[in-house]
């Protein structure tokens, strides 16, 4: 493979040949930042893909094209307007737009479209409407192809609209206390939704939590007069938690039974799974320490517990992110996740039996893109080769592995409903964006080019991105860095240099991709004269439970010490002014940030901390209670990895900046952290965004980032 060296002085030269070709124009943060009015322009071109069958199809504003995988050749399908005279082009059903277009059904030449109003499935070779959703704009709405009916939420209740639009109410007791139909569990264990359909469409597992037991926190909305009370329920760590129990409603009966799990108080169920006949129901269960987990299958027409296939225990955590996927070809093989031998990979169950391992490696499976039923294979994304690298496999159920790309870099796949076919959407430091369509059954795969993004960077000041790696605290492990210079640098200059970090669990900041994956505010920052350093410390993703594991009962302790090597790395270099260092991050970068900055207050001189957790026993019962146990089972943990009592040590010059309704990180973490410094007597700047939740959503970013930004010019840019 192309060795990670080798990118980095390609990438250096390709930015150096752009920088000596006189390019001159200078970014805005209207150009690169996403709520920019000219951000859309500065991305790389793009074309949206969807499946119909094995048939690939573009989907545009004005028309949908069947593209030819063999040769790329494009044919125009039909257009916006042909589908709007099709649909009666009233205001219920007119289609502004084709982008979103889908194709249910591989052997019927139907097309689902529609608008806020109304969803239709038209005959395009027919001409004609011969489905229209009753109930489109509701709440969760969860449409299943098979029997053409819909499940949502209105009013706080659950309905199923059935193909004749006969609605079905499942609940009379819903509220903003019982919660039907809806992600649970704070959106923790990979849950996104809250509505499961069987194959055969005919039954509807769903949620229910009942979170009238758990605190309000207590959000505002200051924009009426008269500022109105909008609370929010918050279960923070070592507090009464909510329950959730899993409900199966059946569409020929019209009748709803519940699983018997037992008591749900205190535990989690996720990742919810239908066995391929439609009448057994699969999920994990998980104590509230999350260090034991189990998977039980359930009787889908009675709610009777059938039996318990696997269990995993940890003196950690064990966190199921992913439901078991049946294979297509036999009814009685499911494939199941696990990093229970330290990464995370994929085993071929038979009845509840493990048969074998399937991938094994110091490499991580990040995802199963589906099945190939002509070979029998899995297809699947991971960085088998390098940590910093996404590529595309298949593996056969005796464990043999084949890569279906060529390029080094990071990808993302599509699959077709067979799995003859996949859409691989690739980056590398030095290609913007690339879509090729595979051939899986070809040997070896057969790749055809539909798009090699130019440069829409082109022609303005580029800046040099570099891409290395230190040893972490421990002496041992790898950990990768980027670094982002002004297009001018000048070795034998100092420059002003800001750490920006994140740190925490579930993301890295380092990949292979285009600029090594760097933010366009690096690269904002490295126009106006500064270095950005980002480093992937341990307790990131993609590097391994042990890798992630190593901060347990102590968020921020070993993510420091790592962060404190990326400063003697820059400490060694002779062009880094390490009396202009700063450091900025959000969310956890936020926690991050304020950890260096007041245990480390002679390092770091200027810090912009986003969003922060300050303690950990105001943060959520999942996420919080995962990594740092309670209060009361970890109490030296959460007295260590407070930054309360740290308010006395900040020197440097602070800004803290937060949305006024974050729901995330509640604003009580900043509050706290002011009353401290107020009583400490150190000086921090604070800043709040009314009506913002933990992002700043559309052009408010551009207004954060600018101040972020002014942050730094005022008092890190110059030597004071």
């Amino acid at each position: 493979m192309m060795k990670i060296k080798y990118l980095f002085i390609s990438l250096i030269m390709a930015t150096l040949c752009n920088t000596s070709s006189a390019q001159d124009k200078r970014f805005t943060l209207e150009d690169l930042n996403f709520g920019g009015t000219n951000y859309h322009n500065m991305q790389p071109k793009n074309m949206w893909l969807t499946w119909w069958g094995d048939q690939l199809i573009q989907t545009d504003v004005e028309a949908c094209y069947t593209i030819d995988a063999k040769t790329g050749k494009k044919v125009t399908l039909f257009t916006l307007e042909e589908v709007n005279q099709w649909a009666g082009s009233d205001d219920e059903r007119y289609v502004r737009h084709l982008m979103n277009a889908t194709f249910p059904y591989p052997d019927k030449p139907f097309v689902q479209v529609g608008n806020r109003h109304a969803v239709i499935l038209v005959d395009f070779k027919e001409k004609r409407i011969v489905w229209q959703d009753s109930i489109s704009g509701q709440i969760a709405n969860d449409w299943n192809a098979v029997s053409k009916a819909t499940a949502y939420v209105e009013d706080h209740q659950l309905f199923v609209a059935d193909a004749n639009g006969q609605k079905h109410q499942l609940s009379t007791d819903g509220s903003r206390e019982i919660v039907y139909g809806q992600s649970v569990h704070r959106n923790e264990f990979g849950i996104e939704k809250g509505t499961f359909w069987s194959p055969d469409g005919q039954r509807l597992a769903f949620y229910r939590m009942d979170q009238s037991m758990v605190t309000d926190y207590p959000q505002v909305d200051i924009f009426p007069r008269e500022a109105t009370y909008e609370p929010d329920k918050y279960p923070m760590a070592g507090m009464t938690s909510h329950k959730v129990t899993v409900g199966v409603y059946d569409i020929a009966t019209d009748k709803t039974v519940y699983l018997q799990a037992g008591d749900p108080t205190d535990r989690y169920f996720t990742n919810i799974a239908w066995s391929p006949d439609s009448k057994v129901v699969y999920m994990f269960e998980l104590n509230r320490g999350q260090n034991d987990c189990r998977l039980v299958s359930y009787d889908a027409v009675t709610g009777e517990k059938l039996t318990e296939l696997y269990r995993e225990t940890s003196d950690k955590y064990v966190e199921p992110l992913h439901p078991i996927q049946f294979l297509p070809w036999d009814d009685t093989k499911f494939i199941m996740q696990s990093q229970k031998d330290g990464y995370n990979h994929l085993y071929l169950f038979n009845n509840g039996e493990c048969i074998r391992q399937l991938t094994s490696g110091s490499w991580v499976v990040m995802e199963v893109l589906g099945f190939n039923k002509k070979q029998k294979t899995v297809i699947f994304k991971a960085n088998k080769e390098h940590p910093l690298h996404h590529r595309l496999y298949s593996v056969s159920m005796t464990g043999k592995i084949q890569q279906l790309e060529t390029v080094d870099g990071v990808h993302t796949g599509d699959l077709s409903p067979s799995g003859n076919f996949l859409i691989d959407r690739f980056s590398t430091p030095t290609r913007p964006r690339v879509i090729d369509v595979v051939d899986i059954n070809q040997k070896p795969p057969r790749h055809t080019t539909l798009l090699e993004a130019e440069d829409p960077w082109a022609g303005y000041q580029y800046p040099i991105f570099e891409c290395g790696s230190i040893k972490a605290a421990d002496g041992i492990t790898d950990l990768y860095y980027r670094m982002v210079k002004p297009a001018d640098f000048n070795p034998d200059k100092k420059y002003p240099t800001i750490i920006y970090v994140y740190g925490g669990p579930h993301a890295n900041n380092v990949q292979a991709s285009w600029h090594w994956a760097s933010r366009s505010w690096e690269t904002y920052m490295a126009q106006k004269g500064y270095i950005v350093f980002i480093l992937d410390n341990r307790g990131s993703q993609y590097r391994g439970r042990d890798f992630e594991q190593a901060t347990f009962h102590q968020l921020g302790q070993i993510e420091m010490q790592d962060q404190m090597k990326g400063v003697d790395y820059l400490r060694s270099l002779p062009y880094i002014d390490m009396q202009r260092l700063g450091v900025h991050g959000w969310s956890f970068g936020g926690f991050m940030t304020i950890s260096l900055m007041t245990n480390y207050p002679d390092v770091f001189k200027v810090g912009v901390a986003g969003g922060p957790v300050i303690d950990w026993k105001w943060y959520e019962v999942m996420y919080g209670e995962r990594y740092m146990g309670t209060p009361e089972t970890n109490p030296e943990g959460y007295a260590k990895t407070s930054l309360i009592d740290k308010a006395k040590n900040l020197k440097g010059r602070l800004q803290i900046i937060t949305g006024y309704n974050d729901n995330t990180v509640v604003p009580q973490h900043c509050l706290s952290f002011l009353d401290a410094c107020i009583k400490a007597g150190t000086q921090p700047d604070f800043f709040a965004y009314p009506g913002e939740e933990h992002n700043m959503r559309g052009h408010a970013s551009v207004h954060l980032h600018e101040r972020i930004t002014q942050y730094f010019e005022d008092f890190l840019k110059v030597k004071r």
